[in-house]
């Protein structure tokens, strides 16, 4: 029998033992051996790789075990490893709170906002359309960036603000508790807070309340990601009400919690409620009593705030549900219209956007794409078609808005312009990630999904960059809110005001 006298690295257990320590040496000396065969050699790496595989898989879970590295959600499918999950810093916030406690507690009527009438009341600004035309706006930035008025940290949460009587309020995670805190506009500091024990925290989207309050008359209505309802009084935050809408639908909450802001139509407040129920998933509550008036809609609810618009003449509430999207008479309790309108896992997020006096724009990511609809009565008969569907615009959680007849929004995190009668795609600019965008006069305000905020021409011909800078730092969900030229940025861990007033000449 011939005997080969192999090199000391060739041997079985040298090869062996360093196999199991160094498998990526091993596999090579698997391919230098001299008397294997090939389907040997071949054998031996699809051993060798899948030995690398479920090492690698091991010591990647090790990681996120014992907290080296954690997944987060930016708004694509999939996650990014990072060192720590972005989220508040309960710590920091409580420090803060303190270093400014000897100068909080301000009567909301102390700073110079406080005469001025309510303009940002409700979720993305009047009509929800996401659009400022209250004063013209700064497009000149200094070369050191617009002025920032204040930063602070805040608790978690997706929610945007509202602003009315010289305050800034939205609705924050803080530990164990939700809460609804009032800011001075002009500084910054903490007027009221109103916390409750509530709790949401989902393993993907993370912690906090989603849902932004809105603002009537002297109330403040806010909507937990548990279902809590709370009527406050704006400038001591004394509630005036409080009910659970899940337990008034008697339905389980939504996956990623309660995320659709409460509308105001007259004297009622339509609270979308989770799951299907056969008695109505659709609440309306008296706003001044909090008494429970009637119940309609059994479909289940989604994320996608309703929203009041007047189509073909007629007032009327449009509203996203699991299966469809609906025009809603709330003084008759009756359905005018519905079209078919599905998303993957009811993961329907984006309220619809008002494109003229007939038709509508509703959006949405899961493959699902954008698509106009038209809604008319002829004979007293309510008529919708869809105009036009395509996957130009998958605005995913990021709502588009409307000007002059062009929709501007993210498509999967790229800024994009179609043209709203014909679906026609104008141009597409830079990926800016899963962030938000509104619109004031003739430009764009978008956040990015990482904090980065561009002021960008709404202009169908082409992308044009005007200015930019770093407004906050991580993932950045919120709507930006834009009230009495200053411009309201947060997102779970940080927010800020900047000022976009014209200079004074």
């Amino acid at each position: 029998m011939l005997e080969i006298d192999l090199p000391w690295y060739h041997r079985k257990f040298f090869r062996r033992v360093l196999t199991g320590f160094l498998p990526l040496l091993g596999y090579v000396l698997v391919w230098a051996h001299p008397i294997r065969s090939r389907r040997w050699k071949v054998v031996s790496t699809l051993l060798v790789t899948g030995y690398l595989l479920v090492w690698t898989a091991a010591l990647f879970a090790l990681a996120l075990q014992i907290g080296w590295i954690a997944l987060d959600w930016y708004g694509g499918d999939i996650p990014r490893v990072v060192h720590r999950r972005f989220g508040p810093n309960y710590v920091l916030l409580e420090q803060d709170r303190n270093l400014k406690a000897p100068r909080s507690g301000l009567a909301a009527g102390t700073n110079q906002f406080s005469a001025l009438p309510p303009y940002w009341t409700d979720f993305r600004g009047p009509g929800r359309q996401g659009r400022y035309d209250e004063t013209p706006i700064r497009v000149r930035w200094p070369s050191r960036g617009l002025p920032e008025l204040w930063r602070q940290p805040c608790g978690g949460g997706y929610a945007s603000f509202i602003v009315a009587d010289g305050l800034a309020i939205t609705l924050e995670q803080r530990l164990d508790d939700e809460a609804v805190v009032a800011y001075s506009l002009e500084t910054g500091l903490e007027v009221w807070k109103h916390s409750y024990p509530a709790r949401f925290d989902e393993w993907m989207s993370g912690e906090g309340p989603r849902a932004t309050p809105v603002y009537r008359r002297g109330m403040i209505l806010s909507l937990g990601a548990t279902g809590e309802l709370y009527c406050l009084g704006i400038r001591r935050g004394t509630p005036v009400w409080h009910r659970n809408v899940l337990d008034d639908a008697g339905t389980e909450n939504l996956r990623y919690g309660l995320a659709a802001s409460p509308l105001i139509v007259g004297d009622l407040l339509l609270v979308p409620a989770g799951g299907a129920t056969k008695q109505g998933s659709l609440l309306a509550y008296d706003t001044l009593t909090g008494e429970l008036l009637w119940r309609a809609i059994p479909d289940a609810m989604t994320y996608a705030s309703p929203v009041l618009a007047t189509l073909d003449g007629r007032e009327q509430v449009l509203l996203v549900t699991a299966s469809r999207v609906l025009g809603f008479e709330p003084t008759e309790q009756r359905v005018l219209w519905e079209a078919p309108w599905k998303v993957r896992d009811g993961n329907a997020t984006c309220p619809p956007v008002i494109v003229d006096e007939s038709s509508f724009f509703l959006g949405a990511g899961y493959g699902q794409g954008g698509a106009l609809f038209r809604v008319r009565q002829t004979d007293g008969q309510w008529q919708v078609e869809t105009v036009w569907h395509n996957r130009h615009l998958r605005t995913k959680f990021n709502p588009a808005v409307c000007v002059n007849g062009f929709l501007y929004g993210l498509d999967e995190g790229v800024l994009v312009c179609v043209d709203a009668r014909t679906g026609e795609l104008r141009w597409r600019g830079p990926r800016v990630g899963y962030g938000q965008l509104l619109a004031a006069g003739r430009h764009l305000l978008v956040l990015g999904g990482t904090g980065e905020l561009l002021l960008v021409e709404a202009n169908p011909e082409r992308y044009r960059r005007v200015n930019g800078l770093r407004a906050l730092t991580g993932k950045t969900w919120n709507v930006p809110a834009l009230a009495h030229g200053l411009l309201l940025v947060r997102n779970s861990a940080e927010m800020a005001c900047y000022d976009l007033r014209l200079p004074k000449l």
